[in-house]
């Protein structure tokens, strides 16, 4: 039998011979900043307090949609609304564990979206499920202006234990999709005009004061309800594309076109990202 050993062709890796789980390792491969995959993508997160609205809040939406279509290309995702909310409510009184009540409020994200998708169909507009977008995402966009998905990271009986109602919602789904895709951008849409000091519909609702820019670190520290989730925070800070997020109110009719055209409309929040 011949020897090949000293024929056999190995591939130089710096992490060949490391563990990752060294940062000072794995720091020189891991800093390099990743490429922009879709770069000419706007991701738009529709709210599931819209969604719950019915028609009047919707079909105007849609209609503001179905406009931008000629001007953007656009991975549109749907949150969960009342109905998630019921769910958790049943499944916390049965004793359900967290990663059991995950996928359940991200059944009724999907329902909105198939919702959105069927009212944008006599325009190409389609749902797609996770598995797609993460492969086969841009030629579903080479075939029509725009895709709808559910905005809620697929966790669900991975989600974190951190919690007994899962900590990575839609809006936090959102922003790892816009990110790790190297959107052009996200915007948040909600039935509120942005971000406030305290909840204006709380209590102390009289003395709310609107936000109109702001870092995610300032909201990290302020007590209280965010128009979005709190985890959202969290993976802002290690955010490598998205540096900002706009988040603007879907009953008010062109507030929509108006952030996709680079205007401030609502509440813009900072993340951590760095400039190339």
């Amino acid at each position: 039998m011949t020897d090949t050993s000293n024929t056999i062709k190995h591939m130089a890796s710096p992490l060949a011979r490391q563990t990752l789980q060294d940062g000072t390792l794995t720091r020189p491969v891991a800093g390099v900043r990743p490429i922009r995959l879709l770069p000419w993508l706007q991701v738009i997160k529709i709210g599931g307090r819209l969604m719950d609205r019915g028609a009047d809040a919707i079909l105007p939406l849609v209609d503001e949609l179905r406009k931008l279509l000629p001007e953007h290309r656009l991975l549109i995702l749907t949150g969960a609304g009342l109905r998630a909310r019921h769910v958790f409510s049943v499944g916390l009184d049965l004793g359900l564990p967290v990663g059991s009540l995950a996928p359940l409020a991200a059944s009724e994200a999907g329902q909105n979206g198939h919702i959105l998708a069927s009212l944008l169909a006599p325009e190409g507009v389609s749902y797609v499920e996770h598995p797609t977008i993460a492969s086969q995402l841009a030629i579903h966009l080479a075939a029509a202006r725009a895709v709808v998905g559910s905005a809620f990271p697929p966790y669900h009986h991975h989600e974190f234990p951190d919690s007994r109602i899962p900590m990575h919602r839609a809006d936090t789904g959102a922003f790892l999709l816009a990110d790790a895709l190297g959107a052009a951008g996200l915007t948040i849409v909600e039935d509120v005009d942005g971000v406030y000091s305290t909840d204006p519909n709380g209590p102390d609702g009289q003395q709310a004061q609107f936000l109109a820019e702001t870092r995610h670190t300032d909201l990290a520290k302020q007590p209280g309800s965010l128009p979005f989730d709190r985890a959202l925070l969290e993976v802002m800070a290690t955010a490598r594309h998205i540096e900002r997020v706009q988040v603007v109110n879907g009953l008010v009719p062109g507030r929509l076109t108006a952030a996709l055209r680079g205007e401030h409309v609502g509440t813009i929040v900072h993340t951590g990202a760095r400039s190339a």
